[in-house]
Formats: C-alpha cells, structure tokens, sequence
C-alpha cells in the first residue's frame, strides 16, 4: 500500500482524462485540465458526477454511491474528523478576563468647548475672542506667484456635461 501512496503523489505521473479518453495528463496539471475539458464537453460532463471527497474523481452518475463507500480518500476526511471531535472535547477554552480600559475622553463635550471657528476654504478667518490676536484679521495666502491664478474652470469636459456645439 506505501507505494501505492507514493505513485499517487508523483506529480509527473500521467493520468487518464475522464472528458476524452486520448489525453494523457501530467497529475499535477490535472485540476486544471479537469476544468478545461469539462467546458469543451458538457455532454460527458452531464453524465459524470464530482465525488465529494476528491473532485479529481469523476463517476458516471449512476456509479457514484458505490464509488462514495469505497473511495480512499474517505478514509482521510473521516479521520480528520474524528480527530477534530477529539480535540474540540479535549480543548477547554479559558475565558478571558480583559476588561475595556476606562475612557476619559468625551468627544461631544471637547466639540461644545472648542473656541476656534472650524476652517472653511475660502473664507476670512477670525480668532476667537479669548484669543490675544482678537483684532488680527487671518486671510488666505495663495501658494502661486504674483501675477497667477487659480484657473475658473477644468482644462477637459466632464463626460456628463454635454457642451456640443452645433
């Protein structure tokens, strides 16, 4: 049975196409090829059915319930499962004790509080009267040199306006 094992996990190995009995396909590409021939011929691909536990096996429909009960790879998925039953009764999960850190911050009473005016683009800003600079008018400062300006409009037409001209 070890070299049995073994062969079937040689990537090189070829492998009968179940679509079209003339290709021989390398076990590693078979996945692939699976999908691929199954969309070239969906006429065999009706009469065949995917075994739940390795979809590289593909049964006539008619033989896929004797292919489930005597199929290798049924042997590993019930013994995972019999392991993973075994491990969740063995595990006991420890509750945490982590409690939230208490929070000191309140975000709708810092708001009320706030003495500045919220910037707005654009607009002359004021400091507040609590400020010292209460007197002080802020304006904008413009990053361009002398002499330019911000363009009024964009250097393209937007796809939703429709500017044609007859």
């Amino acid at each position: 049975m070890e070299k049995t094992y073994i062969d079937s996990l040689d990537p090189e190995k070829l492998l009968q196409c179940p679509y079209d009995k003339n290709h021989q396909i390398r076990a590693c590409r078979f996945p692939y090829h699976l999908v691929k021939c199954r969309k070239n011929h969906p006429d065999v691909a009706n009469k065949l059915a995917t075994c739940p536990f390795n979809a590289r096996h593909q049964v006539p429909r008619a033989e896929i319930s004797h292919h489930i009960s005597s199929c290798d790879d049924k042997s590993c998925i019930e013994q995972d499962v019999v392991n993973q039953t075994r491990n969740l009764g063995q595990e006991t999960l420890a509750e945490s004790t982590w409690q939230c850190p208490p929070c000191d911050e309140d975000w709708d009473k810092d708001l009320w509080e706030q003495t500045s005016t919220p910037f707005v683009w654009g607009t002359t800003n004021y400091c507040g009267n609590n400020s010292p600079a209460s007197n002080i008018v802020m304006e904008h400062k413009s990053n361009l040199a002398s002499g330019m300006r911000v363009p009024k409009s964009l250097p393209y037409v937007l796809p939703w306006k429709n500017n044609a001209r007859p």
